[in-house]
């Protein structure tokens, strides 16, 4: 049901932007709402990887843990996120990284459900305040990690 997209030119490469976002074990580092991560498993295979993590997220009182597959697509600059296991109905994530003048447009989607509705309304707002932070973070770290001059 709720749904949130995001459109954001960055003065980072595609291939800088795929592999910030893809070091999933950092996100507890300068992501919002993200207290840890912990990958379980990581497979290889035909250039890309498959990986199953587990994210923990805090708002004030409230601590969830979610289970989700990761595929990373390094060939095609693509994210694909599939929801396992958590407080979701359902969750859906695609990231997707396309090159731009001076720089690469990020393209964040995610679309997600609470099982509960109490939670759904408790940490509803919460979340869509935490998604439209969540591309600022992302540049913001890039800059930190790749400076902020504009790609080469």
């Amino acid at each position: 049901m709720p749904q949130f997209e995001a459109h954001r030119r960055v003065a980072h490469t595609p291939e800088q932007m795929f592999a910030l976002v893809a070091d999933v074990e950092s996100y507890p580092q300068f992501l919002p709402l993200c207290e840890a991560l912990t990958v379980r498993s990581r497979k290889e295979r035909d250039g890309r990887t498959l990986l199953v993590a587990d994210m923990s997220i805090g708002y004030k009182a409230i601590r969830e843990t979610f289970t989700t597959q990761v595929l990373l697509k390094p060939g095609e600059k693509a994210i694909d996120v599939k929801y396992i296991d958590g407080p979701f109905k359902y969750l859906s994530n695609a990231w997707r990284f396309e090159p731009a003048d001076g720089g690469c447009n990020v393209c964040f989607f995610i679309d997600y459900e609470f099982k509960s509705r109490i939670l759904g309304a408790v940490m509803g707002a919460m979340f869509d305040r935490a998604f439209r932070m969540f591309s600022e973070a992302f540049e913001k770290r890039a800059d930190v990690i790749y400076g902020a001059t504009p790609a080469a």
